[in-house]
């Protein structure tokens, strides 16, 4: 009785023990995500540089303008290696079925460690009432923010991508960005996603209540507070907002891309729009 309860001890430990090393070799396996679809490039601007990966539609050809996607990391991906910016999300754009249904040029620009996608994002434990300031949103653009418009107006100018076609979306200080470029340039965008940002709730509806829009939050996010973002739905609405569109997933907290791009309808709503 002793020895079979041993062993049925054993047994239970070692299935432990192989479930533990199946999430690891997952965890692996999502971290060793190829991304080598994901062509590194350079814009650069006199002394500035930005740095980008960008991936084709299949089958791409040069004398077609595609529909853009361009999608900001958060912070904690910041830094000059061109690579650390698609950890979280890239993936999801290199999806089969996406890419068959929704061709595009999608780029991920990667911010340098020592700067933001715009100029004055709140610092932790992240003042939520930045969020209502009237100076939010409206100084000039931060010098990657700025390198980023001008990268997606050489590949316009250039026929590389649709003008008509630009979608702009990103997480965490990535979606302080989106809001920012978008507040900035309400005519520019055809549509964006923010994910767990913040804007000014007064002056965002007012300037860009016509541009479609889809706002991500976790209910329980820890980091940034979504309170801003359920006023700032309540406001587009108030405001005329005729395609604005507010998701908020109860229980999650701060990392919410996979469901985010795992919500079917994104890519539909995205792309139904042009301007």
């Amino acid at each position: 009785m002793a020895i079979l309860s041993t062993l049925k001890i054993d047994t239970m430990h070692l299935k432990k023990i192989i479930s533990i090393l199946t999430l690891l070799v997952c965890s692996h396996f999502s971290q060793a995500q190829d991304y080598s679809a994901f062509k590194k490039a350079l814009f650069i601007q006199g002394k500035d540089t930005l740095r980008f990966r960008i991936l084709y539609p299949e089958n791409y050809k040069a004398e077609m303008s595609y529909p853009l996607i361009v999608y900001l990391h958060g912070a904690g991906l910041r830094g000059n290696d061109n690579e650390h910016q698609l950890v979280e999300s890239g993936r999801y754009f290199l999806n089969d079925e996406v890419r068959q249904k929704f061709p595009a040029l999608v780029v991920f620009p990667q911010c340098p460690s020592d700067s933001m996608w715009f100029r004055i994002p709140p610092s932790p434990p992240f003042d939520t009432t930045v969020a209502v300031n009237h100076k939010m949103n409206t100084l000039s653009l931060s010098t990657p923010e700025l390198l980023v418009k001008l990268l997606i107006d050489s590949l316009a100018e250039h026929k590389v991508a649709d003008i008509k076609r630009i979608y702009l979306g990103g997480c965490s200080l990535g979606g302080f960005g989106t809001y920012d470029l978008v507040v900035h340039y309400p005519d520019y965008f055809a549509a964006a996603f923010p994910v767990c940002g913040q804007a000014n709730v007064v002056l965002y509806p007012k300037r860009a209540a016509n541009v479609p829009v889809w706002i991500f939050h976790g209910g329980s996010d820890d980091v940034i507070d979504p309170w801003p973002d359920r006023s700032m739905i309540k406001a587009l609405q108030h405001n005329g907002a005729k395609n604005a569109k507010y998701t908020e997933f109860p229980g999650l907290k701060h990392n919410i891309e996979a469901a985010v791009f795992g919500e079917p309808g994104l890519f539909p709503w995205l792309f139904s729009f042009k301007k």
